[in-house]
């Protein structure tokens, strides 16, 4: 599973011209789910991720997490993040989960994450989607599992 995680000032998030999901300050997310992924990966971004200390505290120094400020997660769903391009010009994408559990996984980070106590908003699975973001920073983490 691979994860990167942007700090941003806001973001939303549409498919077909449509707005499907918008959050202030916080975390979008943008989750690649491998074929093998489970449990273990999924407690993995699900402790990792709400725990990030990449936000500023009174200080100016970066020691706050999403939590700590109350931010929000916008969860993406994004396959090409397993993209193999060692061979050629054209990626592959053979370590991309199968999509059917691939979205399951992606569900279950996001509910899990909810859980954990950060709100979280949605992509739509699958779906060609446009998202602007305000990044803050920028602040880009990628975290593998």
């Amino acid at each position: 599973m691979k994860a990167v995680v942007q700090r941003v000032k806001n973001a939303e998030l549409k498919v077909d011209g449509e707005s499907i999901s918008k959050i202030e300050k916080g975390l979008v997310v943008f989750l690649g789910v491998k074929k093998g992924d489970g449990a273990e990966e999924i407690a993995y971004m699900v402790k990792k991720i709400p725990s990030l200390r990449i936000f500023e505290d009174e200080n100016g120094k970066i020691n706050r997490s999403v939590k700590d400020v109350s931010g929000e997660i916008l969860l993406v769903s994004q396959f090409t993040l397993l993209a193999n391009t060692q061979h050629g010009n054209r990626p592959d994408f053979l370590d991309a989960e199968a999509p059917d559990r691939a979205k399951e996984i992606y569900l279950k980070v996001g509910t899990d994450l909810e859980t954990a106590g950060v709100p979280v908003k949605y992509g739509v699975f699958g779906a060609d989607m446009q998202i602007t973001q305000h990044n803050d920073g920028p602040f880009t983490v990628i975290l593998e599992k």
